[in-house]
């Protein structure tokens, strides 16, 4: 799996927004390494700069000096829908009678492709195949007709799926969130102005304070002075669907969302699996980066209790927290390894093993989830050549059954190894000695959610969206908007 997109907004009391906007987006940089862009507005003009790479990489002091105006949006992407290409990358822009709109989307629409059809067919001309650009047609024919608000409201009936927006309308910034909450938004306070960003950690770069988080189905409109923010919740649904991978995986483990810090909810879901599923070994380790909370959680829970439930004796210190493999920082995401004896030496080079830590020991080994099971296999290998007696794997997430269309860039049904085999084939098949998921209850009862609140679609198989082939957990229909008036573009 890879990250969703992270999305950000500012509005500043007389400062140029750039500066601001992308360190805000290398705080979210985690979310999306393929582009990075930013669209300001100076109360005249709007301006951009959207390119492909790193934030590092896409900007440079000649592209921040141009970015003119103290409000604006930025975003940083990895590909869930649409080209792997410039042509998708954002903020998107468009101008047309009403103004001028930059748009930054986290998450995907399941109506994207009919709402483009009918678009299109009533003149509509698109620049590329993302849902993005959907979403910004559909508002800027809106606004046609209608005020700011009305207008927003008009397109969240219309669109359907998940979806965190930062939004600049001229000057005016504004953020909305899907009605199910299914990506995360938040509002931070600071000196001389407001922000939205996808996570917290984007305002603490910036010595803001978090506010809250965007409620589900709220519209704010941050004020053109920087001194606050109007709200409207425009939806409001019985249920929410918020994404609980943002907990296990996608976040920061220093960002808020949804008022549950991240690196707590990890060490909690660890303590969990303890509970659930510990198993008496010499020593407990992390696949860094994202097992290290889960294994810190572990290993304090086993230092309480026996794998039994019982109470350990004083003299007792339970299962052993070390770090066992080490991360080379340096590979990325296109090394390129033609054969198969290069692919089988991909997981040496990402993680090496501390030896002294493995050898002659019994070993649990803690990683947030399996996908496909080649890089679980492998690790299992790699600790078992370094001499542990036993591997027990331990993932701090419930099997993943079923793929994602809600933004993340997961794998098919036919790649996922839990999709048709069974937890002890898939313990059988790594090579493990043992392997247990935590439980989807316990990821709830840490989330201090009811299962109907969060998304769990990839490890159930029933969604929160209508989505064309798939089950649904609860009575929801995407909106029919076949035989609807849709004005052209001026």
């Amino acid at each position: 799996m890879t990250e969703k997109c992270g999305v950000v907004g500012v509005s500043l009391d007389g400062r140029d927004a750039a500066r601001p906007l992308y360190y805000a987006l290398y705080a979210l940089q985690h979310r999306g390494q393929e582009s990075a862009g930013i669209v300001t507005h100076d109360g005249f003009q709007q301006h951009s700069h959207v390119d492909m790479g790193l934030v590092g990489d896409a900007f440079d002091e000649d592209d921040l000096d141009t970015l003119n105006g103290s409000a604006g949006i930025g975003h940083v992407r990895y590909p869930t829908a649409g080209s792997v290409d410039s042509s998708c990358a954002q903020p998107f822009s468009v101008s047309f009678k009403s103004g001028s709109l930059g748009l930054s989307h986290n998450g995907n629409l399941v109506n994207a492709d009919e709402i483009r059809d009918e678009l299109a067919d009533a003149g509509h001309a698109f620049t590329s195949d993302g849902d993005t650009e959907v979403i910004a047609h559909d508002l800027a024919r809106n606004l046609l007709e209608e005020d700011l608000v009305r207008a927003v409201k008009h397109t969240m009936g219309r669109i359907h799926g998940s979806y965190s927006l930062t939004i600049t309308h001229d000057d005016t910034v504004l953020g909305v969130r899907d009605p199910e909450g299914n990506r995360p938004l938040c509002i931070g306070e600071l000196e001389d102005g407001y922000i939205l960003a996808s996570e917290s950690a984007a305002i603490d770069t910036l010595d803001g304070d978090l506010v809250r988080d965007v409620r589900p189905g709220e519209l704010v409109v941050l004020q053109d002075d920087g001194e606050g923010f109007d709200s409207y919740q425009l939806v409001e649904n019985e249920n929410t669907a918020h994404c609980f991978f943002e907990h296990v995986y996608f976040a920061r483990p220093d960002s808020v969302i949804d008022d549950t810090l991240v690196y707590e909810a990890r060490r909690n879901l660890g303590r969990k699996l303890w509970e659930e599923s510990g198993v008496e070994t010499d020593v407990v380790m992390p696949v860094p980066d994202s097992g290290r909370a889960f294994a810190a959680g572990y290993a304090d829970a086993a230092s309480e209790t026996t794998a039994d439930g019982e109470q350990r004796a004083a003299d007792d210190d339970g299962v052993e927290f070390a770090e066992g493999l080490m991360k080379n920082r340096y590979v990325g995401r296109t090394f390129i390894m033609p054969t198969q004896d290069e692919r089988e030496r991909a997981v040496r080079l990402k993680l090496n093993p501390i030896k002294s830590t493995i050898e002659g020991k019994t070993v649990t080994v803690i990683d947030d989830s399996i996908v496909r099971g080649t890089t679980s296999t492998q690790l299992v290998q790699l600790l078992k050549d370094c001499g542990a007696e036993e591997v027990h794997v331990r993932i701090g997430a419930p099997a993943i059954v079923a793929p994602c269309y809600m933004g993340i860039d997961m794998a098919t049904r036919e790649e996922l190894i839990a999709s048709d085999k069974s937890t002890a084939e898939i313990r059988d098949e790594i090579a493990a000695d043992s392997l247990a998921y935590l439980s989807t209850d316990a990821v709830a009862e840490v989330l201090e959610k009811d299962r109907i609140d969060l998304c769990l679609g990839c490890v159930t198989g029933e969604y929160p969206y209508d989505i064309d082939g798939e089950e649904t957990d609860r009575d929801v229909s995407r909106p029919d908007t076949v035989g609807e008036q849709v004005p052209a573009d001026d």
